[in-house]
């Protein structure tokens, strides 16, 4: 789906918790999540810590969409 909306001209992450799955379905740009059931949590965290993991991830999110790039990236 990621390489369907980039070919309209939209950037897209791919966030996932298995980043060589996203590299075989072809995804631009990668970040790699916590794990499978919280991608972008930890209920082992505090919900302090965990707010300042979710807002890391999000800061690197909205990064990869303003890097131009050439070929696939993780970022």
């Amino acid at each position: 789906m990621s390489k369907q909306i980039e070919r309209a001209g939209i950037p897209v992450v791919h966030a996932c918790s298995i980043v060589p799955i996203s590299k075989t379905v072809g995804a631009n740009r990668i970040i790699p999540t916590i794990a499978i059931p919280h991608p972008f949590g930890d209920p082992n965290k505090s919900p302090k810590e965990e707010k300042e993991v979710r807002k890391a991830l999000v800061k690197k999110a909205l990064k990869a969409l303003a890097t131009p790039i050439d070929k696939q990236s993780v970022f």
